[in-house]
């Protein structure tokens, strides 16, 4: 899958600007603040239909402007593919695949497979469980349309729920056949949220520890631990069980939307044990086994966006990364950077056809 050419219109800090890109590697270089890593996130919206790095949709339409286009060809299994995301101010987004609006988002999930490796990912380790979720559920669904479908509806009989809490407390009252059907709507779909997601971790582990023994070149034992309520009971009971406490809390406190996944080295948190270029490296190792993982699922090469990567990293590891990409299992390759003269020594010890656009 080759993405031919970009265009944007009205996007973040560009008010038209078009690129015509090469089937290898393509690198983006300039200043801080012109615009490198708005490149890469717009080829991200094209893949998701929203940006990684801002998740208010209104924010990314340049300022003083209405709207935003991004247009993108592609070529993929010998087919062209036009992909055009647009946003008007107080409407709402609109996807479209050669020229078909999707009426849903999710169902072109996957369609263009992509993986992101920014400084921004450090959140995984930072942040709250909610990131570290949302990690694990855009990985499987970019294979997995009926997970991304459960996931979805979990969250809405969530949310139902919720608010029912709310409305008995403020109402001073109870309905244990209402509370029951929600109970068992969310033990439909979280049970098989977490079956999938337990799934997907026995088959990315092992990878994942592959990858970062071959960034790090050392001898650390690294560990990904899935962490769940339903290991120990069903959902449904689980339910019931704190139901009171869910009543007193105005929410619900169990189920998969409290899962989370526990990044160790040697046996401690790297969060607080790691060093900032073990860090680095475990979070790059997730990402490209994350790559690995969406390439074995989809048969296609997911296109692999490189943002702010050499300022980030020491020459050792980018040169261990930039073997890595050397290798003909990698698509199309792009890359943001400060430094043109760096990037290009870089990308020379690749031998594959590259293009530098500086802005």
């Amino acid at each position: 899958m080759i993405l031919k050419s970009l265009s944007l219109l009205n996007y973040k800090n560009f008010d038209s600007k078009s690129f015509q890109f090469n089937e290898k590697i393509n690198c983006i270089v300039g200043n801080n603040g012109i615009g490198k890593t708005n490149v890469l996130d717009a080829i991200y919206h094209l893949s998701f239909g929203k940006s990684y790095f801002n998740p208010i949709a209104s924010q990314n339409i340049k300022h003083d402007e209405d709207f935003f286009v991004i247009n993108g060809d592609y070529e993929k299994e010998s087919n062209t593919e036009k992909i055009v995301v647009s946003l008007k101010k107080g409407q709402k987004k609109i996807i479209k695949r050669n020229n078909k609006i999707y009426e849903k988002f999710s169902d072109h999930i996957g369609f263009l497979p992509l993986v992101i490796i920014s400084p921004a990912d450090r959140d995984l380790i930072t942040e709250g469980s909610d990131t570290r979720r949302k990690f694990m559920d855009s990985v499987i669904s970019q294979s997995d349309k009926n997970y991304l479908d459960d996931v979805i509806k979990y969250n809405k009989v969530l949310a139902q729920r919720n608010s029912l809490l709310k409305y008995f407390a403020l109402n001073n009252t109870y309905n244990q056949d209402t509370v029951e059907v929600y109970n068992q709507q969310l033990t439909d779909y979280g049970t098989r949220v977490f079956e999938k997601r337990k799934a997907f971790l026995e088959e990315f582990i092992p990878v994942f520890k592959l990858q970062y023994q071959a960034i790090s070149n050392n001898n650390e034992e690294v560990e990904l631990v899935y962490k769940s309520d339903l290991f120990d009971t069903d959902l449904n009971t689980l339910l019931m069980q704190n139901i009171n406490k869910d009543k007193a809390l105005q929410y619900t406190s169990v189920g998969v939307h409290k899962d989370d996944l526990i990044f160790n080295i040697s046996e401690h948190p790297i969060k607080k044990f790691g060093s900032q270029g073990q860090q680095k490296s475990f979070l790059i190792a997730l990402k490209l086994a994350q790559f690995d993982f969406i390439k074995k699922q989809s048969g296609v090469n997911p296109i692999l966006l490189l943002d702010d990567i050499f300022d980030k990293l020491d020459e050792q590891r980018v040169a261990q990364i930039i073997k890595l990409v050397n290798d003909e299992n990698f698509g199309q390759l792009f890359i943001s950077d400060t430094h043109a003269d760096r990037t290009e020594n870089a990308v020379k010890q690749v031998h594959q056809s590259y293009e530098i656009f500086k802005l």
